[in-house]
């Protein structure tokens, strides 16, 4: 049972993560505050460097991760993109991101409520990624 929650929460962390990143190109290259762009840059890297950890620890279970749901990445694909095209702005790039770190907050704890039985690596790299996600939701208010 600990391998096989174990590698259920690594995989949903994994996905979340790229989630996380992709969400952040989307919007990178359109922000307009320096002081917001080191913030975005520094969470990627936060991301990046959490998903080396994930991906070595799923090798090891010899599991290759998992990717978001299609349907999730393309729905936040078109709404950031109509957003941004309707509105546009450092306000509007904090909204988009505060929505989705609350939703990566909330969907990883479910995950790591439901796969209690991982083992405390696994269970100590999900803690770490929604501390990230909390944080900059918070840090992000400043441009709201």
């Amino acid at each position: 049972m600990i391998e096989q929650d174990t590698v259920k929460l690594l995989r949903e962390c994994d996905a979340g993560i790229k989630m996380g990143i992709s969400s952040i190109d989307d919007v990178l290259d359109r922000v307009e505050d320096r002081k917001l762009r080191e913030l975005l840059g520094d969470c990627k890297a936060q991301h990046e460097e959490l998903q080396t950890q994930i991906i070595g620890l799923l090798a090891d279970y010899h599991d290759r991760g998992k990717d978001p749901a299609p349907i999730a990445k393309g729905m936040s694909w078109m709404k950031t993109n109509l957003k941004m095209t309707l509105e546009g702005g450092d306000a509007t790039i904090a909204d988009l991101m505060t929505d989705g770190c609350d939703m990566g907050v909330k969907s990883l704890s479910r995950y790591l409520n439901q796969y209690e039985a991982a083992d405390e690596r696994s269970k100590d790299i999900a803690k770490k990624l929604i501390a990230a996600e909390s944080d900059l939701s918070i840090a992000l208010r400043d441009w709201l």
